[in-house]
């Protein structure tokens, strides 16, 4: 491990400590005691606050628990860095208010000119073609916010119709362009997956008697795992269709080799049967249909209506 590595390491590593001995920082690095009493001046410089504490119990004391000395990156690790923030353009809405645009100019601004240049050089090379959200979503914020405070909130909610519930949401996911929510609908006690562009309005409930730990919301949503998609379906693929499904698939799903051959095989629910076909009609002629014969009907329904358009 390089120096510069270590050192980042080792303030990482007393971040979260009140006190250390010598002993402990060269057995944690495997670094003999010279050494060791080298990188503790060398953090002392870098800014870390500590003083020595004599006697039987003494060793090192650290002033401040707050990590606020700078971390030290190379240059590959700061492309790293930006090569990751460029990727998240894509995504037009966050749960944060702050663009990383802005948070990219921001680091911009604090590196070489030299290494300014041969980012900007590099990443002119790089771009990304993927689904991006349609629309601004208003409330992601509060959502996140929801989770990590464990409060519900009553939301206003037009999918395919209209509705006005309380919910406690137990995780945001983001998937195909789209933000998603799982949560718990308080007063039926029942799981759902919600489009968070499909919440109208959103408030925080004052009163949280009926609010959940999250353990409590994990279990609801693994019962919910375990019995909603209750309908199995199996459906054999093509080695392309293969790498379509690694490119779009979703929970109710896995792939599976049989005798040498890809099957995606899993469940759904009786109210999802035209998602289902929808999705495997996304993968064209790389994909066969075993059972059920339900999913095989709908889905030459839905290609007979096709060729239909066509005469």
């Amino acid at each position: 491990m390089k120096k510069s590595e270590r050192l980042n390491q080792e303030l990482i590593y007393l971040s979260e400590k009140h006190s250390f001995h010598l002993k402990e920082l060269m057995s944690e690095f495997n670094i003999s005691k010279s050494t060791a009493l080298r990188d503790i001046s060398n953090l002392e410089a870098m800014g870390l606050s500590l003083y020595v504490e004599n006697g039987r119990y003494g060793g090192y004391k650290i002033l401040s628990q707050n990590l606020l000395t700078p971390i030290y990156f190379n240059s590959n690790e700061i492309l790293a860095i930006f090569f990751a923030l460029k990727s998240l353009d894509l995504l037009s809405s966050t749960p944060f208010e702050k663009s990383y645009k802005q948070i990219r100019e921001k680091l911009y601004h604090t590196i070489p000119a030299q290494l300014k240049s041969h980012i900007a050089t590099v990443l002119d090379f790089i771009q990304y073609y993927n689904a991006s959200t349609q629309q601004h979503i208003l409330y992601l914020a509060d959502i996140l916010d929801s989770i990590v405070h464990e409060y519900t909130l009553h939301i206003s909610y037009n999918q395919y119709q209209y509705i006005e519930t309380d919910i406690q949401v137990y995780e945001l996911f983001y998937r195909n362009g789209v933000w998603f929510c799982s949560a718990l609908d308080i007063p039926s006690e029942t799981w759902g997956i919600y489009r968070c562009d499909c919440i109208s309005t959103l408030q925080a409930n004052s009163v949280n008697d009926h609010s959940f730990s999250r353990s409590t919301l994990a279990e609801f949503q693994t019962q919910y795992e375990d019995t909603y998609h209750d309908i199995p379906f199996k459906c054999k693929l093509s080695t392309f269709g293969v790498e379509l499904f690694t490119k779009n698939q979703y929970p109710n799903m896995e792939l599976h080799y049989i005798d040498g051959s890809p099957y995606i095989t899993g469940g759904y629910n009786k109210d999802e049967l035209d998602y289902m076909t929808h999705y495997l009609m996304s993968l064209g002629t790389h994909v066969d249909i075993i059972y059920p014969e339900q999913l095989k009907k709908n889905y030459l329904h839905q290609m007979q209506r096709i060729i239909a358009r066509y005469h």
